[in-house]
């Protein structure tokens, strides 16, 4: 922008959280950074309009507001002004059918720059690149349509043997070798271990048990699920529901059609017990279900600390200033790309989540640079339960919807 005037304004597309919070903050730590006049468009429509209309040099926007700058600049017959776009988490523009993606393909031909940030291109398998590439390159390396990179790459794996409907495919013997091959001219890999001093981490697994009561009721239902869907193919939805219902319970409750049914305390005894053991250190806890949320705020309420849920920017300063003990944060929603390493080294997985992407940038809230203190990261496991087979897809680092399935099938079997 600066030094050889190839761009002139820069647009930066990111979650919410880190657009708000995180790049405002961090370009005033960097020496090359500090002088960029920075507009954040979040907000109402009103706030995003001003920040629209403000002069700077990089325009910050979350990543849900895209389609309606994309809207709001055609209605108002304004030119695309940005011709540099940054996207931060690349990964979010990996569904070609999302509003976000066509808003951005509509106005692609007018950005002359685009770079993509992500620490977990493919969360889901080779198929999430088709987009991601395209957005950038627009398909001059991995082809302009999804059936031709399908034809190419890939061949039918879990089906419908009935309707012939394709559940997932599988990548061929050498597609990922061509295909990293393709793009290998505007990506760069780099690891974090390779280039950066990061601190060293440890990863602790707490088996916690049922007693034979709570282990009837669990057995009972799995056996009623395995029945209900014995019959009929494997897909990813019938698995879902199956593995969601035996996780619920191996965290200790379960959603029922007349509410909540609790089924045991295990895993809040032994986070009681973690949370102890820290001695007074901030810590992180991570949990799947509202269910979970709400009985870990309630069992930590009643023994005397003042959890809080990270959902603000408010609570990332506060968390950061060391002014939280303990803080809850759902994998979902506030996984990607916050910078909270300053408040705390100790995260604890009260439920563990299938998502391969959701978990890895989970644990890299606390685990990357800049933290200071060795990084511990504690699994509660209820043993002999689904949690088992979760823990096992995410330390084979492969966890997909295949994994799901295939868990599914070993406990028909």
């Amino acid at each position: 922008m600066f030094d050889s005037f190839e761009v002139r304004k820069t647009l930066v597309i990111a979650p919410l959280r880190v657009a708000t919070s995180v790049w405002p903050t961090e370009k005033d730590k960097w020496d090359h950074t500090r002088f960029l006049r920075m507009s954040v468009m979040t907000g109402n429509v009103r706030c995003r309009i001003a920040a629209l209309n403000t002069a700077a040099d990089v325009y910050v926007i979350n990543r849900e507001n895209i389609k309606w700058l994309v809207d709001y600049l055609e209605k108002n017959s304004m030119p695309w002004p940005f011709d540099f776009v940054v996207i931060d988490e690349l990964s979010s523009f990996k569904n070609w059918k999302a509003q976000r993606f066509k808003a951005l393909k509509k106005v692609r031909p007018f950005i002359q720059r685009m770079v993509g940030l992500t620490g977990t291109p493919v969360p889901k398998g080779l198929m999430d690149l088709w987009a991601e590439v395209g957005i950038i390159d627009q398909g001059k390396r991995l082809g302009r349509f999804i059936g031709k990179f399908r034809e190419t790459y890939f061949k039918p794996g879990a089906m419908n043997p009935y309707t012939g409907v394709v559940f997932d495919y599988v990548p061929l013997p050498s597609a990922e070798q061509k295909i990293y091959e393709r793009i290998s001219d505007i990506t760069i890999s780099m690891k974090s271990m390779d280039y950066l001093e990061m601190p060293e981490k440890i990863s602790v697994e707490h088996e916690v048990e049922m007693d034979s009561d709570e282990r009837a009721l669990y057995d009972e239902m799995k056996k009623e699920l395995v029945l209900a869907i014995g019959g009929e193919v494997i897909d990813a939805a019938n698995a879902a529901v199956l593995s969601g219902k035996l996780q619920q319970m191996a965290n200790g409750g379960l959603y029922a059609s007349d509410g909540f049914v609790k089924i045991h305390d295990r895993k809040l005894d032994m986070l009681e017990d973690l949370i102890e053991e820290a001695n007074g250190q901030s810590v992180l806890i991570a949990y799947w279900y509202q269910h979970d949320k709400e009985r870990i705020m309630e069992r930590l309420t009643h023994l005397g600390y003042k959890p809080r849920e990270m959902k603000s920017c408010k609570d990332i300063e506060d968390w950061n200033a060391g002014k939280i003990q303990i803080a809850l944060i759902s994998p979902a929603s506030a996984g990607h790309g916050l910078n909270i390493q300053q408040g705390g080294h100790i995260l604890i997985w009260y439920s563990l989540c299938w998502s391969l992407e959701m978990y890895a940038q989970t644990c890299a809230r606390l685990w990357r640079q800049g933290q200071k203190n060795v990084v511990t990261i504690h699994h509660i496991v209820c043993k002999g339960t689904v949690d088992a087979d979760v823990l096992a897809a995410l330390e084979s680092k492969s966890s997909t919807q295949q994994n799901l399935i295939d868990a599914v099938k070993a406990h028909l079997t």
